[in-house]
């Protein structure tokens, strides 16, 4: 097999740690690794496949010098915007975590489950948007569901991780629960949230936008729309809770079809990538907890509405790390290689 100069940008982030991680697990074909990230971590280490990588800073001419073919970008959105031209520039593809270019119309927005024949649009831009952590666990589970019964509309809560905000998000909910175990809590400062985070939830992820949704709640609307190809009515609550990894989410489906709880659950269960947990009466079902540094999309608590034969209800929980961000993007690089 073919190898490959993959750079990873941001690599000491939390998200660029775990691209490493997933790299390594699936044996990708590096032929050489590249570590790029700001000045401020510049000379330190990442660990790959047992040896050290020193971190390069990053700079316009770092995919040329190093000579890069796949470069995993991961440090922010302003980031991607300036240096991803520079890597395609090069002659690398870009696959970017951030949400800078994913509603760009002629850049794929994949989750390699539901659209991996989107990836073919690379050539358009030379890159590929990773969607938002919250709106790939949701298109993976929804997409066989829509192909039997027709989606209307969804409707979506979120209960979403600190880390998806970042390593320091996931500082200050340690931060503050420290602070409550030496009585100090009320003095515990919130830098990264409009609130504290321990021992609450805030329904606020990103900034209001005009439409009185968060940024975070339109990205849920419009780019699970632009994955799956068709337009269907979607309305998202995001809810920041004191978790430090894996993200739950509790979505209502209308569909045009009547559906059957039974059928969906065998239909999820055949699907890539899905592990269905729905032993209600031992009490099994997805949680944050049993999805750590995992791969897959994990659905439980399927069930038909009440009240209407088109809707069904269902639970579902993701390590927003791994599913939500770097296993993603490795996903697509590996349909990339088979594709070219």
């Amino acid at each position: 097999m073919k190898k490959y100069v993959v750079a990873v940008v941001g690599a000491t982030g939390a998200v660029g740690e775990e691209m490493l991680r997933v790299l390594e697990e699936v044996n990708f074909p590096i032929s050489k690794l590249v570590a790029l990230a700001s000045s401020n971590s510049a000379g330190s280490f990442v660990e790959f496949m047992g040896e050290e990588y020193i971190v390069f800073e990053l700079t316009e001419k770092s995919f040329k010098e190093h000579g890069i073919q796949i470069a995993l970008f991961s440090a922010g959105g302003s980031i991607s915007a300036k240096y991803a031209p520079f890597a395609v520039e090069a002659g690398a593809v870009v696959i970017d975590n951030t949400s800078h270019f994913r509603m760009i119309p002629e850049i794929p927005l994949v989750v390699p489950e539901v659209n991996s024949y989107d990836i073919d649009l690379w050539r358009n831009k030379g890159i590929i948007a990773n969607p938002n952590c919250s709106t790939i666990q949701m298109v993976q589970a929804l997409n066989p569901l829509d192909k039997k019964y027709d989606i209307e509309r969804i409707d979506v809560s979120t209960y979403q991780a600190t880390s998806g905000a970042g390593r320091k998000a996931m500082e200050e909910l340690v931060f503050q629960l420290q602070d409550f175990f030496n009585f100090k809590l009320d003095e515990s400062p919130h830098k990264v949230f409009p609130h504290q985070i321990a021992f609450n939830v805030i329904p606020q992820i990103d900034k209001f936008m005009p439409s009185q949704y968060t940024k975070e709640e339109e990205k849920m609307v419009f780019e699970s729309q632009k994955i799956m190809g068709k337009k269907f009515e979607v309305s998202a609550t995001c809810v920041r809770v004191p978790v430090l990894r894996g993200h739950s989410e509790n979505i209502t489906v209308t569909f045009k079809n009547k559906v059957d709880a039974n059928e969906a659950r065998e239909i999820l269960r055949n699907s890539p990538n899905i592990i269905v947990i729905d032993e209600i009466t031992e009490s099994n079902y997805p949680m944050p907890v049993l999805t750590l540094e995992k791969n897959e999309t994990f659905v439980g608590r399927i069930r038909r509405d009440l009240y209407r034969e088109n809707v069904l209800h269902l639970w579902v929980v993701a390590d927003n790390l791994r599913v939500g961000a770097a296993t993603n993007a490795v996903r697509i690089a590996q349909k990339w290689i088979e594709k070219n």
